[in-house]
C-alpha cells in the first residue's frame, strides 16, 4: 500500500533519483520536477561516432566514497578501475619536451561504471514509475498554504505539496526560488556563496577508432601546465573495444569557441602522441555554466565553500522544505558519494 504524503522533489539530478528511489522503496511514490529536459544533473554521458560511452560530467568514485558503491551495487551496475598502466605525462612548460613518469597501480584505484555513468542514473529511473518525472518544469516560488505547501513553477504551473526537497545547487535556489514566509536571514545569507561543485568547469572528451596511446606503451595519463589540456585520462571501455579520452581544459578556454578548443586539444594531443591523435571519431565537450548548475560566476575563497554547512542540514518552512543537493552532504559535498548521503539523509527523515 503507497503512503499518500505529497511529496515533491525539486531537480532531477544524481540525489533527486536517489531519493525517490529510496523514499519509493518505503512505499512513498514522490514527483520529481526537473527543470531541463533530461535527468542527471552534473552525471552526462554521451555517445561518440562508435557508440563509445563518453563522460561530460561526474565519471570516478573510489573505495572511499561506501555509500554511492553500496547503491551500484543494489542496482547491478559494474564498477571497474580506471586505467592507469604505461607511461604518463607532465608538461611543465611548452617550450620543453613533457617529462615521461610511472605510475604504479593503486591499491585503492578509482573506478568507473561499466556503459558510463548515465547508467546509474538510467537504473534509478528505471525503478521508478515514468509519471515520477516531469521534465521542463522550474519552479520559481515555493509557499504554505492550508493545503500545506503550494509549489509554483516558471510556466505558471501549481502543485500542492506536504514536503519539497530541493535537490538543486543551493546557489541556483537563491536566485530562482522565492519563499513565502522567507527562509531565515542566516540562510539567505549562505545560500549564493555555496559552492557548486563543478560549476565552471570545462569536461572534454575524444573518440578514437584505435587506442594508439596504450599501443605506445602509453597510460592515456596526462597532466599540464602548459597546453589547453590540464589533465587527461584513459575513456576506455570496460570491454577494451571501444577507446577515447576524457579530463579537462584550462579555465581561460571558456572563452573560446568550441572549434576553436577542439583545434588546440588536438594540436596538443598531436605534438605529444603522434599524428594518429589528430583524427579523432568524435570530439565533445562542455562548459559547466548553464542554467541548470550556475546563477552567475561565484566569489568562492576556499574550495567546497560552506558545503555542508549546518544549516542545510534544518527543515523550514513549518518542517515541510529540505535541502538535499549533494554539496549539503557533511561527508564528500559535491561528489556523488554525497549527493547518495544527502539523499539517504532526508529519506531517513520523511519516512
Amino acid at each position: 500500500m503507497q503512503l499518500k504524503e505529497r511529496i515533491f522533489i525539486i531537480g532531477g539530478g544524481l540525489s533527486g533519483l536517489t531519493t525517490a528511489y529510496l523514499l519509493a522503496k518505503k512505499n512513498i511514490q514522490p514527483t520529481v520536477l526537473e527543470a531541463s529536459s533530461r535527468l542527471g544533473g552534473r552525471i552526462q554521458t554521451i555517445q561518440g561516432a562508435k557508440g563509445t560511452p563518453l563522460e561530460l560530467g561526474a565519471t570516478w568514485f573510489s573505495d572511499m566514497h561506501p555509500h554511492l558503491l553500496a547503491l551500484v551495487e543494489a542496482l547491478g551496475l559494474q564498477p571497474y578501475p580506471q586505467f592507469s598502466k604505461g607511461i604518463s605525462l607532465f608538461q611543465t612548460k611548452s617550450f620543453e619536451p613533457a617529462q615521461k613518469f610511472f605510475v604504479p597501480e593503486a591499491d585503492m584505484p578509482s573506478y568507473r561504471l561499466a556503459g558510463g555513468t548515465q547508467v546509474l542514473i538510467h537504473a534509478l529511473a528505471q525503478a521508478l514509475p515514468s509519471e515520477t518525472f516531469l521534465l521542463n518544469t522550474s519552479i520559481s516560488a515555493i509557499q504554505t498554504s492550508q493545503n500545506g505547501l503550494l509549489l509554483q513553477a516558471a510556466d505558471g504551473r501549481t502543485w500542492d505539496a506536504d514536503q519539497a526537497i530541493i535537490c538543486i545547487p543551493p546557489q541556483l535556489v537563491a536566485k530562482q526560488i522565492a519563499f513565502s514566509p522567507s527562509l531565515p536571514d542566516t540562510l539567505q545569507a549562505i545560500l549564493p556563496d555555496v559552492q557548486t561543485w563543478m560549476a565552471g568547469a570545462i569536461k572534454f572528451t575524444l573518440e578514437y577508432d584505435t587506442p594508439f596511446w596504450r599501443e605506445a606503451g602509453y597510460s592515456g595519463m596526462l597532466y599540464s601546465h602548459a597546453g589547453i589540456i590540464t589533465e587527461m585520462y584513459d575513456h576506455t571501455n570496460l570491454e577494451e573495444t571501444q577507446f577515447g579520452f576524457t579530463g579537462f581544459l584550462n579555465s581561460g578556454a571558456a572563452s573560446y569557441t568550441q572549434e576553436v578548443r577542439k583545434e588546440l586539444v588536438l594540436r596538443q594531443l598531436t605534438d605529444l602522441f603522434g599524428e594518429q591523435a589528430s583524427s579523432p571519431t568524435a570530439y565533445f565537450d562542455k562548459l559547466w555554466t548553464d542554467e541548470f548548475i550556475s546563477a552567475g560566476s561565484q566569489v568562492t575563497q576556499r574550495p567546497h565553500q560552506y558545503n555542508g554547512h549546518p544549516l542545510l542540514q534544518q527543515s523550514y518552512l513549518d518542517g515541510r522544505v529540505h535541502f538535499a543537493a549533494t554539496e549539503t552532504a557533511t561527508t564528500c559535498p559535491g561528489y556523488m558519494e554525497g549527493a547518495v548521503i544527502a539523499a539517504e539523509t532526508v529519506a531517513a527523515r520523511l519516512s
